[in-house]
């Protein structure tokens, strides 16, 4: 498990993704990932766990706004659609 939560974390500093995209990416649950990344890995890696936490912190900020733009899109549609 261990080391899973570092190739997880690895896969979102590198990528600079979500936790969603990582899930899907390594084929297990969000709720696996955000396991691993907040309790695990601040066991096994206490450095590799601050660097994650900051993605983590930016993505939790930034996902309002992913949220709107994807509802825009899904009632306007895009520019190409008209």
């Amino acid at each position: 498990m261990e080391k899973r939560a570092c190739e997880l974390a690895m896969y979102i500093i590198e990528n600079r993704t979500t936790i969603r995209a990582a899930a899907r990416h390594f084929g297990v649950s969000k709720s696996t990932v955000h396991k691993d990344l907040t309790e695990r890995l601040d066991h096994c890696n206490h450095g590799l766990y601050l660097q994650v936490r900051e993605i983590l912190e930016v993505n939790k900020a930034e996902r309002h706004i992913r949220g709107g733009i994807a509802t825009r899109i899904k009632y306007k549609g895009t520019e190409a659609d008209r």
